[in-house]
């Protein structure tokens, strides 16, 4: 069986002496393994189509069960992404999460298009990204984080200087009010700014950014006991 379809690679493994393997994202197939012939050869016609980050449209020939990529039309390289360490890593928790949460079959269009969506912020210098893809993500796994009123007392937050968030609800407290995680004035308007909700922007700080990614990276691990290694050593770099 012959497909052509948009994908987005999430990951490249060297196999045997000259070819690869791919991780793809596709919207209606789902994630999708396929093997690419020849590409780590010097002047290999599709060495492009076999680098993590490339978004193009693959064909692909299915024999024995295995996929083979047959060839490929690139849409986007997402090429700064290689020019700068910070961005590089921002874009692989993008992937790896992507990868961790896609499964073959299965109708991955919203995620791919947020994959390129982000990407392409990255790309663009958009500092806040990686935290508005991760917030997105954990939405539609149900497990979206609310950054509005005090869950225990109905107080407004924005003017807080500390606070708390419940691990199991994704609420948010006054800091006397409840017993969950600590977290601050800065990073919660963050969110909120980013949620589309009324803040207070005098209150975000330079810190707010990286304290949103640990705040979110725990919540993650948490609900979802997914560690992201990528996402670790981007928040090592800020």
């Amino acid at each position: 069986m012959d497909i052509i379809t948009e994908a987005l690679v999430l990951r490249a493994a060297d196999y045997g002496e000259n070819d690869r393997i791919l991780t793809l994202l596709t919207a209606t197939e789902g994630k999708i393994t396929a093997g690419i012939k020849g590409v780590r050869k010097a002047g290999a016609k599709l060495k492009y189509a076999a680098q993590p980050f490339c978004f193009a449209q693959y064909s692909l020939v299915q024999k024995g069960g295995r996929y083979t990529v047959t060839n490929c039309s690139e849409c986007e390289s997402f090429y700064d992404l290689r020019q700068d360490i910070v961005k590089y890593y921002a874009g692989c928790v993008v992937l790896e999460v992507a990868g961790n949460l896609t499964y073959e079959g299965a109708d991955c269009t919203e995620m791919l298009l947020r994959c390129v969506k982000t990407l392409t912020a990255l790309c663009q210098g958009d500092e806040t990204a990686v935290i508005m893809y991760m917030m997105d993500t954990l939405r539609d796994a149900g497990y979206g984080l609310l950054p509005d009123r005090c869950e225990v007392c109905g107080k407004p937050l924005v003017d807080a200087d500390k606070l708390r968030i419940d691990m199991d609800t994704g609420a948010f407290t006054c800091y006397d009010c409840g017993d969950g995680i600590g977290t601050s004035g800065s990073t919660y308007n963050l969110l909120r700014s980013l949620d589309g909700r009324s803040c207070d922007e005098s209150r975000i700080n330079d810190d707010a950014r990286k304290r949103a990614l640990k705040l979110i990276r725990r919540y993650a691990s948490y609900k979802m006991g997914m560690e992201i290694k990528s996402l670790d050593e981007y928040i090592r770099l800020l």
